[in-house]
């Protein structure tokens, strides 16, 4: 059977023509972007076309838009840079209890020194409102919230966030946009968000390459030492074939009507699974006031691990929920913070699609899901 991949949350297959534009930048046009003879000047040419095509993906200016490795460095130069930069014009920084890690965890390495707060969220992964605007104060300078949660799909409200941030100086909205791009509405400047993280490898390019952006009234400071590279943000030689295969990944993003696709195999997945499977429950948002990719589901009785391996024996993959997680042994955070039962936090798989998917493919997994559901059960 020719493999099924619902992963796409944790990474995506890069597209052929990413794939190329990769290896032209490794064995073509190779040289260090920073060198004044024609090869450099081709490989900075690179740099700059796919800063200027992030930009307007985004509806950003070019000069705003800052490469990194990744959303994980992103999300740490956003935190860092902002209470390294206004640390003399306040002491408290507010976040969520369902962030990713490369967010999450530096809010925790920063409790000892800052005032941290974390809100709460309902059972769909929603900020309550009242809450943040009861922690938000003239002494608060960062608040970091994610668009689209990689785990359940949630989407916050932006615009109601930037709202109230917007009613206090020197402080900034930071927003984790690595599972928005591509499949939401995105656009940083419009919603009031002050700095933002994307990632290639979410959206069909290579691993190793994401981008900060901060409007250019922002005061950030770098958390390296080094050249001057990406206005001296960043510091280090940039990754030229991963800007480059980034820059092609822009262009073969989703389209409206792809989008609404997914949306229906998401539907025929969670619809399917809720009707013909027993003690299974969706987790999160109703299917379209979701992302359209992302869907959590748990089945009373299965651990998601040996369902995840037993799936996999087919060649069918899904996980139990964030990648950079799932091998640790605790307790799943943004599970528990949308108050599931403590008895189904372990038996929850997330499956996330992609543009790729098809109805034939959702078709197999449920069969597929029905089968080895009610096996293990038997055994179990």
């Amino acid at each position: 059977m020719a493999e099924i991949y619902l992963d796409n949350a944790a990474t995506t297959k890069a597209f052929p023509e990413v794939a190329t534009a990769v290896q032209e930048a490794l064995t073509t046009n190779y040289a260090n972007p920073s060198s004044l003879h024609q090869k450099g000047l081709a490989a900075e040419k690179i740099v700059k076309k796919a800063r200027k095509k992030l930009a307007q993906q985004l509806k950003v200016k070019a000069d705003e838009i800052y490469f990194t490795s990744g959303g994980t460095e992103a999300n740490n130069l956003a935190i860092k840079g902002t209470v390294k930069s206004l640390s003399n014009y306040g002491n408290r920084i507010i976040t969520t209890k369902i962030e990713h890690p490369s967010v999450l965890n530096v809010y925790k390495s920063l409790e000892a020194d800052w005032d941290v707060k974390y809100l709460d969220v309902n059972q769909n992964g929603k900020i309550d409102l009242e809450q943040l605007q009861e922690y938000l104060n003239n002494d608060t300078i960062l608040v970091s919230i994610m668009a689209v949660n990689n785990e359940l799909g949630t989407i916050q409200p932006l615009n109601k966030i930037s709202k109230l941030t917007k009613e206090y100086q020197n402080l900034y909205l930071h927003v984790d946009g690595i599972q928005a791009l591509g499949k939401i509405d995105f656009f940083p400047e419009r919603l009031g968000i002050d700095i933002c993280s994307v990632s290639a490898h979410k959206i069909h390019g290579p691993k190793g390459v994401g981008a900060l952006y901060a409007a250019e009234d922002t005061r950030l400071k770098n958390i390296f030492c080094g050249s001057g590279q990406e206005e001296g943000l960043r510091p280090g030689t940039e990754n030229v074939p991963g800007i480059a295969g980034f820059a092609k990944a822009i262009d073969l993003l989703a389209s409206k009507e792809e989008i609404e696709q997914m949306y229906q195999l998401k539907e025929t997945l969670v619809n399917r699974i809720l009707t013909e499977i027993e003690g299974s429950t969706l987790n999160g948002p109703a299917i379209r006031d979701g992302a359209p990719h992302i869907a959590n589901i748990s089945f009373a009785g299965i651990r998601g691990e040996i369902l995840v391996h037993s799936l996999a024996e087919d060649d069918i993959y899904v996980s139990t929920g964030a990648a950079c997680s799932s091998r640790r042994k605790d307790s799943n955070h943004i599970l528990e913070a949308i108050g599931i039962a403590d008895d189904l936090i372990d038996k929850t798989i997330r499956f996330s699609l992609s543009t790729t998917n098809t109805e034939a493919e959702i078709e197999t997994v449920i069969t597929k899901l029905k089968e080895k559901i009610t096996m293990l059960r038997k055994i179990i």
